[in-house]
């Protein structure tokens, strides 16, 4: 299973010097505000926005997913 990497898009974000109203127009949100609550997680982004936002971050949309590895996998693997 794949979960959103809401680090990196701050990081990105931070490494190109763009601002939080370049990307809340980017996205088409009002203020910088509400792009904000996106990035703190506290709203989800909806599948379409996510090549805009890959587009604004110069970067491809299967940047923003980190592969779960199950703990017991990853204890098993730790064994070996």
């Amino acid at each position: 299973m794949q979960q959103f990497n809401l680090a990196f898009i701050v990081k990105r974000r931070k490494e190109l010097n763009l601002s939080l109203q370049y990307m809340a127009d980017g996205l088409g949100f009002r203020n910088a505000s509400t792009y904000l609550k996106y990035e703190r997680g506290e709203y989800q982004l909806r599948a379409n926005q996510l090549p805009i936002l890959a587009k604004l971050l110069q970067c491809s949309v299967s940047d923003f997913f980190i592969k779960n590895v199950a703990k017991s996998a990853t204890k098993a693997k730790e064994v070996c």
